[in-house]
């Protein structure tokens, strides 16, 4: 059952009145197919029992917002009690001074909407930067590849077998079961010896020490396993113990997370980061600077991400991309579903002088697609990754890349009313039809 919002008309005035009605994120409200998201959302809601949901509308922006102003589901939901031009963002016809939802809500419905649900939100996102392109704009693109870093500490042995020691223990104390030793003096020693290890010194003590926190781990999960039994809902968990406790320097699937054991060690080359955790990331970005596709993979070669990620931008935009420009990171393919695939190379001796010089602006114009991704990190957080899970990782992907062609969109609206105020007789009225 879903609230609806009423837009019957208030004896005051509305925020309509009241607000700027060129501020970008006003135009964007008016520009975006709200009834969409409705007709999509709406029977994944029971119509007859329970509780009223929150509006779609709201939560779809709060949604927005927050990918859009860089801000976690606690600030979106303080700040939109704040910020007039928010709740006009989410459908409000007045001013509401309290919280909208509990903060919690935004994880229901991201986990009710699921990946599909997000992925039409991105959709619309690029449909509103494709109004005014003609049928030429997507016959050129560029790929590229980045880590999506997860919210983890770097892993360390010594830091896992501490974790695995304090979880033991806390569902040892939580389910009062016996244990013939809990080594809390024998710990703090040997925490107190891991410190330091950089010190020449220091450095045999410390290792000693990781030998003795593992062996001590060891005794605490089998001493946990034996009290359990076979059927218990820690299962999982202590075969997550035990595989980390048996890993080594080259064993193959490390586990480097306890919370998120899916996470992947990626090595892009970086001189400043050698090895990130997460996962691999594809984005294919237009020539004029749209996000056509946003995909999530686990650490596969950057070569057979490429078809995956041209079939996603084929189903969004009913369009296919005939030439898709790469770095080298994509040699091996040439030529996918009719979508020609082109690399940084040595030049043919037999083009013309003319075909080098346009080969050569098109990897320049590729090198664009950088700070592309630099902005989606900084702004639209895909730096970090605070959302749990496989799903959650194609999730915080599609709504960084929708909140970047959103603010794409906002940018253009704004530069289209500076040039309606610079010449205030304006003779070309497809601009002024364009709002």
């Amino acid at each position: 059952m879903i609230k609806k919002l009423h837009h019957s008309p208030s004896l005051f005035s509305s925020l309509s009145d009241l607000l700027n009605s060129s501020h970008p994120l006003y135009k964007l409200a008016d520009k975006i197919d709200w009834a969409k998201f409705d007709t999509a959302f709406e029977p994944l809601y029971s119509q007859n029992n329970g509780r009223p949901g929150k509006p779609i509308r709201l939560m779809c922006g709060l949604l927005i917002l927050k990918h859009l102003r860089n801000l976690s589901d606690e600030s979106v939901v303080e700040q939109w009690s704040e910020n007039a031009y928010y709740q006009y963002f989410c459908g409000m016809q007045e001013f509401t001074p309290c919280a909208p939802c509990a903060s919690s809500e935004l994880v229901h419905f991201r986990n009710r909407i699921g990946e599909k649900g997000i992925e039409l939100i991105f959709q619309e996102s690029i449909r509103v930067n494709n109004e005014e392109d003609d049928e030429h704009h997507h016959d050129t693109a560029f790929i590229d590849s980045t880590v999506q870093e997860k919210n983890i500490t770097f892993p360390t042995d010594a830091k896992l077998h501490k974790k695995i020691v304090r979880k033991v223990l806390d569902i040892v104390e939580k389910l009062d079961l016996p244990l013939r030793q809990s080594y809390t003096f024998v710990l703090k020693r040997i925490y107190r010896d891991q410190r330091f290890r950089n010190h020449p010194k220091n450095l045999k003590k410390a290792l000693k020490a990781d030998k003795k926190l593992r062996t001590i781990a060891g005794r605490l999960v089998r001493e946990l396993k034996r009290n359990l039994g076979s059927d218990s809902r820690h299962t999982g968990l202590i075969e997550r113990f035990e595989a980390i406790l048996s890993q080594r320097r080259n064993s193959r699937e490390k586990i480097y997370s306890i919370h998120e054991p899916e996470v992947q060690c990626i090595s892009k080359g970086k001189e400043h980061k050698k090895y990130e955790f997460g996962n691999k990331v594809s984005i294919i970005r237009s020539v004029t600077g749209i996000i056509l596709g946003a995909q999530s993979f686990r650490n596969e070669y950057d070569g057979h991400t490429i078809e995956s990620s041209l079939a996603q931008v084929e189903r969004l935009t009913r369009r296919k991309i005939k030439i898709l420009a790469g770095d080298r990171g994509y040699r091996g393919k040439k030529e996918i579903n009719g979508t020609q695939i082109l690399i940084p190379d040595s030049p043919k001796s037999s083009d013309s002088r003319y075909q080098k010089c346009k080969k050569h602006n098109l990897f320049c114009k590729r090198a664009g697609i950088e700070p592309t991704i630099g902005h989606l990190k900084s702004d639209h957080r895909l730096g970090r990754n605070f959302y749990k899970g496989l799903v959650r990782d194609d999730i915080n992907i599609l709504l960084a890349a929708a909140a970047y062609n959103f603010k794409r969109a906002m940018k253009a609206l704004l530069h289209l009313l500076k040039i309606i105020s610079e010449k205030p007789f304006i003779h070309d009225f497809s601009l002024i039809n364009a709002f």
